[in-house]
């Protein structure tokens, strides 16, 4: 038996074809990573298992957050997954969550799905608390206007 994922996902159809959100969710994440007023600049990514990802997000009040973490499957227009539990050259971190971020064609659209994997129940209600629901239902609001406004107008 397997042990329990402690997993919290949204999903969110969005109107515009896999090759276009595809596009927008890996190469503008500075457009749509982090809920408006906050904005994210990618420093670096190494997109392939075992690459490290380096992000930084910014808040109105002058927050700065990094965000480093290790992608651990990258399956090129369909799904990445990051851990932070390893960052820089393989080292061990406080792990917080396992994300994946995929995408599936679905009628004329695409289906985006984004999870949040904790190692266990107590780190997941954090998450929860922390306003994981609201934060990542506004980034994939913001993903799909992207994508939708750009799709409409070809």
């Amino acid at each position: 038996m397997s042990a329990p994922l402690h997993e919290l996902t949204i999903t969110r159809l969005i109107a515009a074809p896999p090759e276009k959100v595809w596009d927008v969710m890996t190469n503008r994440q500075n457009e749509w990573w982090c809920p408006a007023p906050w904005r994210a600049e990618v420093d670096h990514q190494d997109r392939r298992p075992g690459g490290a990802c380096r992000m930084t997000m910014y808040g109105p009040d002058g927050e700065v957050m990094p965000q480093n973490s290790i992608y651990l499957a990258w399956d090129e227009g369909r799904r990445f997954v990051s851990t932070d539990a390893i960052v820089g050259d393989f080292e061990p971190s406080g792990p917080f969550m396992i994300g994946i971020w995929e995408i599936a064609p679905e009628g004329d659209g695409t289906r985006y799905t984004a999870r949040a994997r904790h190692w266990g129940e107590e780190t997941m209600k954090q998450h929860e608390t922390m306003g994981f629901t609201e934060g990542w239902s506004a980034c994939a609001a913001q993903l799909a206007g992207i994508c939708e406004s750009e799709s409409a107008a070809v």
